[in-house]
């Protein structure tokens, strides 16, 4: 076999997964330009050369409800993979988060097959469910970390494991200037918010009308005051649309589809819904008003499940709260109100706080990293330093 050669499988199951397996077919295919690369994912790894053999729209599920509707499609995709291993067998397989699946696969390869597996964007164990590390040991052979937290983690269990770095400091790779004093007349004028209030049905459901709710309350203060409400998910965008509609504050709002930059580029301040977009959100230096709602049986199971100081990741990476979390009860409009304007006069002082998650992420280069790691468990190397970041130390 030469690398001109090799085969490798990637395995994603939804879609901020198809969104970084994209990047690593990438740089895969740069690092060796015969690669064949096949898989279960989406438009973006199509669009970087992938054969994907199941579709990740199928595979998209959250929550109990739509997971149990979607067991007979889960079923059919683990079935296509396992004949894909007989029938065109990977010198590799990668597997992006998606754990409830992609560990069950991980399990049955290394039942079955001599197939080294490498985990990209890995499980996280460090929020909840921690037995599954015992797993990751026995099936996985390496796991690209992309927290700097997450390294003693591993490194307690003896899994093998390497910081690759955070693929969102190459999507966002410049820090924004700092504001200044044009901030001050975007106040005075018209003030721009982002309203993002996540890309699941439920999280839209329960959290854009608060917002909305919120944004009017701040409208009293900043009578010019505009809203871009962001509609990342093109199977929303009509529930997005109808809830703007009907709500009392539709005049402040305009809907914003595709990925945020663009918001990240006008508003001054987001609310936002807990996930990836708040990271995002701090790459660009934007202050962030975490929010996080759902049901009261939900919530009183997180809280026996989650072990996670935070749910902001920006917060879990510096390891204090630089962006203020409203969750439950205090996700109401009076609150988000009241946390917004205590943030407006100081946004410059919050700006600068958001420094410190891109010094902790490190360099760019992380689906690189990654690439380099999974061809080298291909040819049995060890990693050479230079596919390394920093170690994720605190500055």
């Amino acid at each position: 076999m030469t690398e001109r050669t090799c085969h490798i499988m990637i395995l994603a199951g939804e879609p901020s997964g198809d969104f970084h397996g994209g990047a690593l077919v990438r740089s895969l295919r740069q690092l060796c330009p015969g690669v064949r690369i096949t898989g279960i994912g989406g438009k973006t790894m199509a669009g970087q050369g992938a054969d994907i053999f199941f579709p990740i729209e199928k595979l998209s599920a959250m929550g109990l409800v739509q997971v149990i509707r979607q067991l007979g499609t889960i079923k059919q995709a683990f079935c296509l993979v396992k004949r894909r291993l007989k029938t065109d067998p990977p010198d590799a397989v990668v597997l992006i988060d998606y754990p409830g699946f992609n560990l069950k696969i991980a399990n049955y390869i290394k039942q079955h097959y001599d197939i080294p597996i490498c985990y990209y964007i890995a499980p996280k164990v460090w929020a909840w469910n921690a037995k599954r590390l015992d797993v990751i040991a026995k099936v996985i052979d390496h796991v690209a970390l992309i927290f700097p937290f997450e390294i003693p983690i591993y490194k307690a269990k003896k899994i093998r494991a390497t910081y690759v770095g955070n693929p969102l400091v190459d999507e966002y790779p410049q820090s924004l200037p700092v504001l200044g004093s044009t901030n001050e007349k975007k106040l005075s004028d018209d003030l721009v918010i982002g309203l993002l209030p996540g890309s699941r049905s439920a999280e839209i459901d329960n959290l854009l009308p608060v917002m909305l709710d919120a944004a009017g309350m701040i409208a009293k203060k900043y009578p010019h005051l505009k809203c871009l409400v962001s509609s990342g998910i093109e199977q929303y965008e009509e529930r997005i649309k109808q809830i703007v509609s009907v709500h009392p504050n539709s005049n402040l709002c305009r809907i914003v589809t595709g990925r945020p930059k663009q918001i990240f580029d006008r508003a001054a301040l987001l609310i936002a819904a807990s996930g990836t977009v708040t990271l995002e959100a701090a790459l660009n230096l934007v202050p962030t008003v975490i929010i996080y709602k759902m049901s009261g049986m939900a919530y009183r199971l997180a809280r026996l499940l989650v072990k996670a100081k935070y749910i902001g990741l920006a917060n879990l990476i510096v390891g204090h709260q630089i962006m203020p979390e409203l969750i439950q009860d205090n996700a109401n409009a009076q609150t988000i109100c009241e946390t917004v304007l205590s943030m407006l006069p100081e946004l410059s002082t919050h700006q600068q706080q958001l420094h410190q998650v891109r010094r902790r992420l490190g360099l760019p280069g992380a689906p690189k990293r990654a690439a380099a790691i999974i061809l080298n468990l291909i040819h049995k190397n060890e990693i050479p330093k230079s596919c390394l970041t920093n170690s994720g130390k605190s500055d």
